[in-house]
């Protein structure tokens, strides 16, 4: 007996109301970067309030670039928030400047600077007093 029930090849996956607001979102920067006119804009973001699903959502957007990620947490330094953080507190500034210096992990480089290990010569066998 072999089971003869297969699910459908393509199945539509229902948008939620914040994925249309990213779409709508997305729709807005385009629009903001001249890569859509006032009418374009207007016809996009009522269709996509009117989408049902993903691939109706994925339609409206398929003739624009790639949204670029935002960097992540700690990752890129905000000049501006720096020059007023030496001025009304400079140690969170530091410590600001600091983490944004922070490596990701897995880039080949530590997240934090470690200690260069001692040399056997120089005493790092024997134990301290």
């Amino acid at each position: 007996m072999s089971d003869t029930s297969k699910p459908p090849a393509s199945v539509a996956v229902r948008a939620s109301d914040a994925e249309r607001e990213q779409t709508v979102a997305l729709l807005r920067q385009a629009f903001a970067d001249g890569r859509l006119t006032q009418a374009e804009l207007e016809e996009r973001a009522a269709a996509a309030y009117a989408a049902r699903t993903m691939a109706e959502l994925g339609d409206l957007t398929a003739d624009l670039p790639a949204q670029k990620k935002a960097p992540g947490p700690g990752r890129a330094l905000d000049r501006r928030l720096l020059i007023i953080l030496l001025c009304v507190h400079p140690p969170a500034a530091l410590v600001y400047w600091l983490l944004c210096r922070r490596r990701q992990p897995g880039s080949g480089e530590p997240e934090q600077a470690t200690a260069p290990a001692m040399p056997e010569e120089l005493g790092a066998s024997r134990p301290l007093l």
